[in-house]
Order: C-alpha cells, then structure tokens, then sequence
C-alpha cells in the first residue's frame, strides 16, 4: 500500500491526536510496535517531525497497513466506539484517492478497494456557508461567571481580535481566537472540575484523569462537546480552528504551505463567537435548573 503525502498528513494527525493526543514516549511506543527501535530522549525532534518521519519509512511496505489496523484497535476505543467509526469515516474520505478504504467488522480492522469518488457532496460548503451566517447582538464573557481576572484577559483578547480583523492580520486573528478559545473552555473546566474529570473523553495517563493543565485544546475541545457546553458544529470547526493554530510554528506553515485569508479568520472569530454564544445558554440554562 502506498499513500499520498496528504493522506499521510491525515494519517498523522490521527495518530498524534485525532484518536488520542500521544505524547513522545506514546509515539515511540507506536511505532516500535511496527520494526523500529527508538528510545525517548531529550533531543527528540517534534512530534509532528517523528512521526512524518516514520510513515515516510514505512509507506509502501507491509507494515504502513499493520500501523492502520493498530491506530483502530477498537481495544483502544472501549466505551467510544462512535468515536473510532467517526474516525475511519473521516481518513476514508482522504485514502479513498488512493483507491482504498478501511473497513470494521466488529472487532476486526480490515481494507477494501474504495469505491468511485463522488464529487457532487456540497455539504460541507453549505455547512461552512450556513455556520458563517450565524449572528449575534453582543459577545458576552461577564456572563459566564468565570474568574475576574481570566474575564479581563478575555475581554482584551477579543478587542485585539477585532482590531487585528479591520486590519486583516489574518494569522494573528487566528492565533488569537485559538488562544482565546483555549482559555475560555480551560475556565469552564475548572469550574466544572468533576463533570470534566468524568467524562469518557476526559484525557487519561496510567488511568488516571490528567490536571487540567496538562489538557491540549484537542482535550478541552472533546469533553466541552461531550458535556454539552459546545454543539457538534462548533466542535467540528474549533479542531479546523485549532490545525491552523498549528501554524505558529513557521517551518510547519511552510511544509504545509498554509496562506492564510479573510475567510479562514472569518472561520476562526466565528468559531470564537458561536463557542460564546453556545456556552452562556449552557450556563444559564444550569442557573435556571
């Protein structure tokens, strides 16, 4: 089997965080799993780096197929298994141009040719068209009740965002609202602490629920949903929000070549504003039960 390079960059981004945010050692784990033998250490490159490193190695040999199969293990999925077919829908949309999908039966991870691409689907674009249009009277922080403190910063960030927006600093709206976004659903979490800590998504090291610290966006974005302080749709568009935040990273931008426009800032505040909106009926509706 060989893959596309953008079918590998999906590949990636699922192993490093879309099924479960792995972390250095996780990786090496991984993919030691599969042939090699790599050891943690203190000048491991990023994880974006090794593991691009890696599926390059192992595209077109035997072991790049074991490496999906292991990557959706349902074994890994107990208890989420929604989570673990949303996953292999989503990577069969990208392996599908290489004449192949994966297929579960039960228990079992296996492949199949793909079936002839359809390129008529214009949900997508309408879904994006119809979350755009979302308006709102006034973005609301002091509502939610949370620290004074974060609220103040919050607030600031908003107005930059704004003024960043008139001048069409594309990246830095979008560094903004992802920054802002994380701060804002870290400040829910920590006033819901148990109901986070509980739920099935809450992310987990040696089985036991990580301090709210240790949470990655990826983290706060899945449980937020999962307890209902986000909807689905803002879920979807708040991981889009949170790749391009990737970007920071200026050697990443350029292996990626990601230019960044008015629309993908209009994405990003609209994410930003709706996450607001959504989360302030959650609180309310709670103060009113």
């Amino acid at each position: 089997m060989i893959l596309q390079q953008k079918t590998l960059e999906k590949l990636r981004i699922l192993i490093n965080e879309e099924t479960e945010y792995r972390t250095g050692p996780k990786l090496v784990a991984f993919f030691n799993n599969l042939g090699f033998n790599d050891s943690y250490s203190e000048d491991f490159p990023s994880r974006w780096v090794f593991t691009d490193e890696k599926l390059t190695k192992i595209n077109g040999t035997s072991e790049l197929s074991k490496c999906i199969i292991q990557l959706f293990n349902p074994l890994n999925f107990i208890g989420r298994y929604s989570k673990l077919d949303e996953c292999i829908d989503d990577f069969n949309k990208f392996i599908a141009f290489d004449n192949w999908k994966v297929v579960r039966d039960g228990a079992i991870i296996n492949f199949a040719k793909a079936a002839k691409i359809s390129f008529e689907d214009t949900k997508t674009g309408s879904l994006e068209d119809d979350f755009l249009k979302k308006e709102f009277d006034e973005i609301r922080l002091d509502t939610l009740k949370l620290d004074n403190s974060l609220t103040e910063v919050l607030n600031i960030r908003l107005l930059e965002i704004k003024k960043c927006l008139i001048a069409e600093a594309s990246l830095s709206v979008i560094f903004l609202c992802g920054s802002t976004l994380e701060g804002l659903l870290s400040g829910i979490a920590n006033q819901n602490i148990r109901m986070y800590n509980t739920a099935a998504t809450a992310p987990k090291k040696d089985g036991r629920v990580k301090s709210h610290h240790e949470w990655t966006l990826l983290n706060l974005i899945e449980v937020s949903c999962e307890v209902g302080y986000i909807n689905e749709d803002v879920k979807k568009f708040s991981h889009s929000l949170r790749d391009f935040r990737n970007y920071i990273h200026p050697n990443e931008q350029i292996k990626n070549r990601f230019i960044p426009d008015q629309q993908t800032s209009k994405i990003s505040w609209q994410v930003l504003k709706v996450a607001i909106n959504q989360i302030n009926k959650k609180v309310n509706n709670n103060s009113i039960s």
